[in-house]
């Protein structure tokens, strides 16, 4: 690991109190959650249908069943625990440095972890609702639900409330999020390709003093960074002091 770099991150986390952080799969690798695109992610599992087609809407409402056993077996992560990046996000937090985690993950570890300001671009695997009255149901309900999770009150197929494929993202928490990431002075970005839109466009609209890119993989973006580590993410984060 590069000191010198780490040494340049823990100066310009110490010399700012409006700090918002930017994270995507990658911040919960070390937690044990697959992501998406690296040679061990989801796109590289082999399945009767591709990873992207399974987690479509359109796939939902005409495969819900061949839906359901792809997500409980790999987007349902419940015993993971949060990781040295969620916990020192949350002290950094706690201290009044951190403004705001806007995150692409749908695991909760970020809250799990301590952290209160959370806007979850892409949704929670935690909360699930009936799509015919709405009802709510935890993830362990869905969990254990044999085939497809049904709900309890009026008999409808319950969803998670996650973004699949083809659906829009949240106008409220993109709102939300935009209005972070422009009003920060430092922006840091981890675990993340930003390959993935709209959600990685919103980092277009930080004017902010220094931005940060943790990812082990480089990104589109790190000629326009400040600061660029390629080390794990967690790995970083525990040699911050807050």
């Amino acid at each position: 690991m590069d000191t010198a770099k780490i040494q340049k991150l823990q100066e310009i986390i110490d010399g700012s109190n409006n700090i918002v952080f930017f994270g995507g799969a990658g911040v919960s690798t070390e937690s044990g959650i697959p992501d998406f695109r690296s040679q061990d992610g989801l796109y590289h599992m082999k399945y009767d249908y591709p990873p992207e087609t399974i987690i479509s809407h359109t796939f939902f409402v005409r495969k819900p069943e061949e839906f359901y056993r792809f997500y409980k077996d790999k987007m349902l992560a419940l015993d993971a625990e949060p990781n040295a990046a969620h916990r020192k996000l949350a002290e950094l937090e706690q201290a009044g440095k951190l403004k705001a985690v806007v995150t692409q993950n749908i695991d909760g570890l970020h809250q799990k972890a301590g952290s209160k300001k959370v806007l979850e671009l892409h949704g929670s695997v935690l909360r699930n609702y009936c799509t015919r009255c709405g009802e709510f149901y935890d993830a362990f309900y869905v969990k254990e639900a044999d085939g497809i999770p049904k709900c309890s009150k009026c008999g409808g197929t319950i969803k998670p409330d996650v973004v699949l494929y083809e659906e829009g993202l949240d106008s409220d928490v993109m709102n939300e999020s935009l209005r972070c990431i422009a009003g920060a002075d430092v922006l840091i970005i981890g675990g993340t390709s930003l390959v993935v839109y709209p959600a990685a466009g919103l980092i277009d609209y930080f004017q902010g003093s220094h931005l940060v890119l943790i990812n082990k993989s480089a990104t589109a973006r790190d000629t326009r960074a400040d600061l660029v580590i390629t080390d794990p993410i967690g790995e970083v984060f525990s040699q911050i002091r807050v």
